[in-house]
């Protein structure tokens, strides 16, 4: 399991990292075709009170699939992304199924 995060004006975090990547194992262990992900955490200067972006790129067999949220914290925005994700992912394990 490959993770690449990229901080875009928002001071880099161990412990935001360790979360994201907990929740994003346990996607790849539940979908086996995953390859890696790429994580972009930023702020949204227009928007103080909501400005918690969280951007995640999956990359698989096929298309990518992508997901973003603008929270009020930055683990509540990835918890959300990686909910819309795995709403995604569902989807594409019903194409890769033989019928």
């Amino acid at each position: 399991m490959t993770v690449n995060f990229q901080y875009v004006g928002v001071d880099v975090s161990e412990t935001l990292s360790a979360f994201t990547k907990e929740k994003l194992e346990k996607l790849f262990n539940r979908y086996e075709f995953l390859i890696s992900a790429s994580v972009h955490f930023k702020l949204d200067e227009k928007n103080y009170k909501d400005g918690k972006i969280c951007n995640i790129e999956l990359s698989l067999p096929g298309p990518r699939i992508f997901a973003t949220s603008n929270e009020r914290n930055f683990e509540v925005s990835v918890r959300e992304t990686i909910s819309d994700l795995e709403r995604q992912l569902k989807k594409r394990k019903e194409v890769y199924k033989t019928h």
